[in-house]
């Protein structure tokens, strides 16, 4: 592609693609916008995920058409979110169909435990975020929330405005007793 010996080229391809595909991506991210990285959404996410994986397949490249295949689809993956993202602001419909609701998995101290089941984390995992909010105490814990991203959410403080959690589902049992620390 770009020497005749096999191990320059290969240093040359895996440098000057790699270097190009980064320019290209970040063009893409200046017409696009911020958002294209911004994992706000699962849908975000899973967009984050697969360009770094087309951008390892820009700099793995073995011809032109390979590398500009590549290309092609980085443009097809943002011009999709581009889309979608635009669709979601305008229906409220296609919104709720293709985003998952955050899910609130403690409250005020106590775990939820009905909603850690269904989402398959552990008190263990819900400690570990504590401990990197620096929350010193399970009375400081106002809510822990499960992201649509994965992400986990650790609010405390003295109180809570009952806004912050507008949107998030709320799977406890009223009737049984919130499990204690």
């Amino acid at each position: 592609m770009f020497f005749d010996d096999t191990t320059y080229d290969l240093i040359a391809r895996g440098t000057i693609l790699t270097a190009i595909g980064i320019v290209y991506v970040i063009a893409l991210t200046r017409i696009v916008g911020l958002r294209s990285f911004s994992k706000m959404t699962n849908f975000d996410f899973v967009i984050t995920v697969a360009s770094g994986t087309v951008l390892a397949g820009m700099g793995r490249a073995t011809d032109w058409q390979g590398f500009a295949q590549a290309a092609v689809v980085m443009f097809a993956l943002f011009a999709v979110q581009l889309v979608i993202a635009k669709v979601r602001k305008k229906s409220e419909t296609f919104e709720e169909t293709i985003q998952n609701d955050p899910v609130l998995l403690m409250i005020d101290g106590r775990f939820c435990t009905e909603a850690m089941s269904k989402t398959r984390v552990s008190r263990s995992d819900i400690i570990a975020k504590l401990r990197e909010s620096n929350t010193m105490s399970f009375d400081e814990v106002r809510a822990v929330v499960l992201e649509t991203t994965g992400d986990i959410s650790v609010m405390h403080g003295p109180n809570l405005d009952p806004a912050i959690l507008e949107g998030v589902d709320d799977v406890r049992d009223p009737s049984p007793e919130l499990q204690k620390p």
